[in-house]
């Protein structure tokens, strides 16, 4: 080859790599900054001709569009036996679709500079789509291709198959994740939640093609599918988009009921051995639903406790004045069939025993006194002041307002939701406090080789 025929084919493949890392670029935060704040938003309800409802925000200062979307199942539609189908499930939607296959379908998205991804959660199944405004429509139609008419060829599952398979070879020796996994299982014995998420070597052996197809047909429905855009689009585009993706989905989802159910009570500790030089201990109670009066308040308090990171009362006690751990942390979270109080801590095999037992002190102090009027001040200063935050890319904002969207909050959740934490008083925080830590029924998950561990059976 002459030496400018090497030049020109090194400047033709450098063009294209810089086409493509600006645009990645670009896609890495669906845009730059924001400009617009929480409460300025316009977020507007749009139709499609065929019926589908989906939240838009118009933002046409960066030539990107952010679509995020859900169905209601996520992996507690998990067949008895089969746990992982909705995992193995969200892995396999890029692994080519219509005509292409795998290479061919991945080729094309990184051609174009797309982005799409798919997770599973207890209740839901979420698709992520980026795409630079110039190649909307190619775009959409591979999204469109994914969630209609995906391939699952057998070389695709197989490949697939072994790379879950590693990852829970891999999970089975982190502590946080087998500390975690128990948590769930002691916590909801008998009931979906309880459940390995990512599955099982035994049950991911088991999956095939059949499971994956069943499941999609189940759970992608026209009604339970909650839709968010944001950027680089009009509400009149935005209707015919949907009804291309969405339009030929079932009319209905065919979901197993899951029953409401509350964490065991009575308490109980658990300890999963395992040779590391830590422990890790996954702690929870039963929450507060999201609707609840008392979430707000409830949410308030968790900062306080275990939810503000180096101004807790958690870091404080534990690691600031006793320096047990490194970290320790608590986190509401409500799902659509319970709600769960949980924190987390991990420190030396000889310490946590201590850990633990300062952690239960804690919130039993909180229970009784409840915060102070500095802490409660403080607290709803910052969470007020970052929600800002939440909003300040077109992929955040997406993210955002699915969630309110999930939750049934409503659009204008994002203009009331700082009047809320600001309204939250002591008297308020007390009440959530004593209705959630209940410390009799707290539930422990320990993996590693404690020492000093009260209450071990």
């Amino acid at each position: 080859m002459s030496g400018a025929r090497r030049f020109d084919l090194f400047h033709s493949l450098l063009s294209r790599l810089t086409v493509v890392v600006l645009a990645a670029a670009f896609l890495l935060g669906a845009g730059a900054t924001h400009p617009t704040t929480a409460s300025a938003m316009n977020i507007q309800t749009v139709k499609s001709p065929g019926g589908i409802e989906a939240w838009l925000v118009e933002e046409r200062s960066v030539p990107l569009i952010a679509m995020r979307f859900a169905f209601d199942g996520g992996n507690s539609q998990d067949p008895d036996g089969k746990e992982g189908v909705a995992n193995f499930l969200t892995a396999m939607m890029d692994e080519g679709a219509g005509e292409l296959k795998a290479i061919e379908f991945q080729e094309r998205m990184e051609e174009i500079a797309m982005r799409m991804s798919f997770e599973d959660g207890r209740d839901a199944f979420y698709g992520s789509f980026e795409t630079l405004t110039e190649n909307r429509d190619e775009a959409v139609e591979l999204l469109r291709l994914a969630i209609n008419n995906p391939r699952f060829d057998a070389d695709a599952m197989e490949r697939i198959r072994g790379q879950l398979l590693t990852s829970l070879a891999y999970a089975a020796k982190d502590p946080d994740r087998v500390a975690a996994r128990e948590w769930f299982k002691t916590a909801f014995p008998n009931h979906p939640y309880g459940r390995p998420a990512a599955g099982t070597e035994e049950s991911i052996a088991k999956i095939t093609r059949d499971d994956l197809e069943n499941y999609r047909r189940r759970v992608f429905a026209k009604d339970t599918l909650k839709v968010v855009v944001v950027g680089d689009i009009d509400a009149e585009t935005l209707g015919k988009i949907l009804d291309k993706v969405f339009g030929d989905l079932p009319e209905k989802a065919d979901l197993n009921p899951v029953p409401y159910v509350e964490p065991m009570k009575g308490g109980a500790l658990r300890v999963i051995e395992m040779p590391v030089p830590q422990s890790v201990a996954t702690f929870g109670l039963a929450g507060i639903p999201r609707k609840d009066p008392d979430f707000i308040p409830a949410f308030v308090m968790n900062h306080i406790l275990g939810g503000g990171g180096f101004s807790s009362r958690l870091m404080e006690e534990v690691r600031e004045k006793r320096g047990l751990a490194y970290s320790v942390y608590s986190y509401l979270q409500p799902y659509q069939h319970t709600a769960i109080f949980a924190g987390g801590v991990a420190t030396k095999n000889e310490e946590i025993g201590q850990s633990l037992e300062v952690i239960r002190a804690e919130l039993e102090r909180m229970a009784k006194d409840g915060p102070t009027q500095e802490e409660l001040d403080n607290a709803k200063s910052y969470l007020i002041g970052s929600y800002p935050l939440r909003f300040d890319t077109n992929a955040k904002i997406a993210n955002q307002l699915l969630g309110i969207m999930q939750d049934g909050l409503g659009k204008d959740y994002v203009e009331k939701r700082n009047s809320l934490i600001q309204a939250v008083t002591l008297e308020d925080v007390k009440r959530a406090a004593k209705r959630i830590l209940v410390t009799d029924n707290l539930i422990t998950t320990v993996v590693g080789q404690p020492k000093n561990l009260k209450g071990r059976s």
